[in-house]
């Protein structure tokens, strides 16, 4: 054990892993024989447990090393990313989460197949499955690996290995009812654990009037100029939300835990208690990376965190706690990839296929496609090296080529009427292969391979404004594609106008009523106050 961790921190890991597995355990009891049990816990989920969870799953390990590692490197200006996620979390929960709900649906693939077809529900599965073995799992082992070599000078792959096999085996044996609690549990931890580390780096720099001493006026800048090379306003402005929405609202990873709740109210507002923790990561992950670039200029980057948890910033104790914080923050995330992969399978593949198999059966193919993840996971741990060394933008950077078109799919899926399956598989095949080409492009320069002039200019345009091309590219071919379908191909469409305007009616209800003091409707106030607060931060770091 490093000099730096004392027995006390060794005993407060040790604690939660015997809790979180408890939990795991427990919560599997009578968990073997229906399908929503296992894979959507029996569809009793309220608010509180929907909304942090949904962010306890959001937040993994690359968030810890990736947020404070870019603001070691460019300041606050990373936090964007999490404030654009808080509008498309209170547009989801206002508007697509009952709508979710109330359709009855255990996945997004089978949501969208309603406007879109059977085909597009098995493209959407099979692309979510391998993209959580890109960017959640591989990118989540990649973190872990990091921070236990910088901590603990352990194997890279043997901490994440164990780590994989911790957290898959309660996630085999307890399904989504384990994943959940223990979620729960973990969502408390790592916000704890994350919180104390900050407030530690806050009393170690001196306050925010050192901090402001110390480094570059533009460290606190949030809208960097277009010139930017990482985070540019318009990129911010225009790509991010795309990419965001992408992910809260047609991602099963996230989305999931709203087919659970037990009711409509409850998955509107575990949303908006979703978009409300997303505030708190530019003051407890983002600016962790600003003190570390004052106490440990050295060791900026992904090691800043590292370097903050192994420093004298955390005296002995709280340290192991911190630690746990992340602990909590890893398995959360990959119990949420494990047991979505294992429902898109079981659920958009076996059951279409096999639609006479009993919930039994169902089940014990959800175990066994969770299994089935975490070895493909283990088998994975190798290539983890090849992630960038700046891990957050290495995400969004990723993500931004993949996510566009589906961004703008269902968005047509859900609002146009001429939208249609075949629309939908043409514009994916083509916009993908572009933004997929460009992921390869970036790959093979970060090898060294001498790319042709015009393709070595294509990696210089941010990731972000390449999102915003490739979403309007997919818009375009839509549109001329449906412009020859007839105007009643997605009869789904009008039923979610219809819901969109019950929504909108609520809310101008809510706002009249909290106006005229008769009622306050909470997720109107909720919902006010995180825009308010948002506007705030914004006037204060423009």
């Amino acid at each position: 054990m490093p000099d730096t961790f004392s027995f006390l921190d060794a005993f407060f890991i040790v604690v939660y892993l015997i809790v979180v597995l408890t939990i795991g355990f427990y919560s599997s009891r009578k968990n073997d024989e229906k399908f929503s049990d296992y894979f959507l816990a029996g569809r009793t989920l309220g608010w509180f447990a929907i909304g942090i969870s949904v962010f306890a799953a959001n937040i993994s390990s690359e968030h810890f090393i990736g947020l404070a590692g870019a603001g070691s490197v460019s300041g606050l200006a990373v936090g964007q990313f999490e404030l654009m996620a808080i509008f498309i979390l209170i547009f989801f929960g206002w508007f697509l989460a009952p709508v979710m709900f109330r359709s009855g649906a255990a996945t997004v693939p089978e949501f969208l197949e309603r406007s879109l077809g059977v085909r597009i529900r098995k493209i959407f599965a099979v692309f979510s499955i391998a993209n959580y073995f890109l960017t959640k799992i591989l990118v989540s082992l990649f973190a872990a690996g990091l921070l236990f070599y910088n901590t603990f000078g352990l194997s890279f792959y043997a901490s994440s290995i164990l780590i994989v096999l911790i957290t898959g085996l309660y996630s085999v044996i307890g399904g989504s009812v384990a994943v959940v609690r223990t979620q729960t549990f973990q969502g408390i931890m790592l916000i704890a654990g994350a919180v104390i580390l900050s407030v530690a780096g806050y009393f170690a720099v001196g306050g925010f009037g050192e901090l402001y001493t110390k480094l570059p006026a533009d460290f606190f800048t949030m809208f960097k100029p277009i010139s930017d090379k990482d985070y540019p306003w318009t990129g911010i402005v225009f790509g991010a939300p795309i990419i965001a929405f992408w992910y809260w609202c047609a991602d099963q990873y996230i989305v999931q835990k709203t087919f659970s709740a037990k009711s409509s109210d409850d998955a509107r507002k575990g949303s908006l208690l979703a978009a409300a923790f997303k505030i708190l990561p530019i003051f407890i992950l983002v600016l962790p990376g600003l003190y570390a670039a004052v106490l440990f200029p050295d060791q900026r980057g992904d090691t800043a965190y590292s370097a903050m948890i192994n420093g004298s910033v955390l005296p002995f104790g709280l340290k192991g706690i911190v630690i746990a914080g992340l602990l909590a923050a890893i398995m959360s995330s990959l119990s949420s990839a494990f047991n979505s992969i294992a429902i898109l399978f079981t659920n958009d593949y076996y059951r279409l296929k096999y639609p006479s198999a009993n919930e039994r059966k169902l089940v014990l193919v959800g175990r066994l496609s969770t299994t089935a993840a975490v070895i493909i996971a283990i088998l994975l741990v190798p290539f983890v090296k090849l992630i960038s060394s700046q891990l957050y933008l290495f995400l969004q950077s990723t993500q931004s080529f993949i996510s566009p078109p589906i961004t703008a799919v269902v968005l047509f899926g859900l609002f146009s009427k001429k939208m249609n399956s075949r629309t939908a598989i043409i514009t994916l095949i083509a916009t993908e292969a572009i933004g997929i080409s460009r992921v390869v492009l970036e790959i093979l320069d970060k090898n060294g391979v001498v790319l042709y002039p015009f393709l070595q200019w294509l990696l210089t345009v941010n990731f972000l404004h390449f999102s915003v091309f490739l979403f309007g590219l997919s818009v375009i071919m839509i549109l001329i594609l449906n412009a020859q379908t007839s105007s009643e191909a997605n009869q789904f469409a009008r039923q979610i106008r219809a819901s969109f305007s019950e929504s909108v009616a609520e809310i101008r209800y809510g706002f009249y009523e909290a106006f005229k003091l008769h009622r306050i409707n909470t997720n109107v106030v909720l919902s006010a106050f995180i825009l308010i607060l948002i506007a705030g931060l914004w006037s204060i770091w423009s």
